[in-house]
């Protein structure tokens, strides 16, 4: 059964999956005992950067999660930095577990990267949103409509490396996906209040990239 892996970790799955397969074979050698702590970290490696195929559901107007994880936050907040409006602001956490690839939200048009340097806070708290090193994604034209969303790539305790694969002009699809962020981390979707967008999840809920729906414009 082939496992699907990310193309954006090339670079980790030669070096970390190398050494542990390594330790794994060594240890069958000459150490035996050790074996199932190497073996275990062989498939951790492999099990995190998966990258799943993974459809996107349709229905005009829908917004999906750009990253696997739970949803720890739903406010309404001011968001200064490319928006400039109150918006609706969807938080969500990625664990190590997690599927770390993440997804455009809806289709549009790229219209501005901009990486932000910062702290490496715990991804669960809120302030690690404006504190730690972040890298946000301006979407225009969005699911046609003259709409605007921003999604935020934000690295956490272990995360220090955000892995972006889009450029401004690009055109996205919904469920397209854009880059990681590796290591456990969190990701943000914020969507302008005046554009009638209805949130659809709620704090505790989890989602998957690309497929659940976080909410539509009316």
């Amino acid at each position: 059964m082939r496992i699907p892996l990310t193309k954006y970790a090339v670079r980790e799955l030669l070096v970390l999956g190398g050494l542990a397969l390594a330790a794994l074979v060594a240890s069958a050698l000459w150490f035996w005992y050790a074996a199932p702590v190497f073996a275990a970290a062989f498939l951790f490696i492999l099990a995190f950067f998966r990258d799943p195929e993974r459809p996107a559901p349709a229905g005009p107007g829908l917004v999906v999660a750009p990253a696997d994880g739970t949803v720890v936050e739903v406010a309404e907040v001011e968001e200064p930095r490319l928006l400039a409006a109150r918006s609706h602001k969807i938080g969500i956490f990625m664990s190590l577990v997690s599927v770390h690839v993440n997804r455009s939200p809806c289709a549009g048009r790229v219209e501005a990267v901009h990486h932000h340097p910062g702290r490496f806070l715990d991804a669960r708290r809120p302030e690690s949103s404006a504190e730690n090193e972040s890298n946000d994604i301006l979407l225009a034209d969005v699911e046609g409509r003259p709409a605007r969303l921003l999604v935020r790539q934000i690295a956490g305790v272990l995360a220090r490396r955000i892995v972006c694969a889009v450029a401004p002009g690009d055109r996205l699809e919904r469920g397209q996906r854009i880059g990681m962020v590796k290591f456990g981390s969190r990701a943000e979707v914020y969507v302008p209040v005046e554009s009638r967008f209805e949130v659809a999840v709620a704090p505790g809920q989890r989602v998957r990239a690309g497929v659940t729906v976080l909410g539509r414009f009316q």
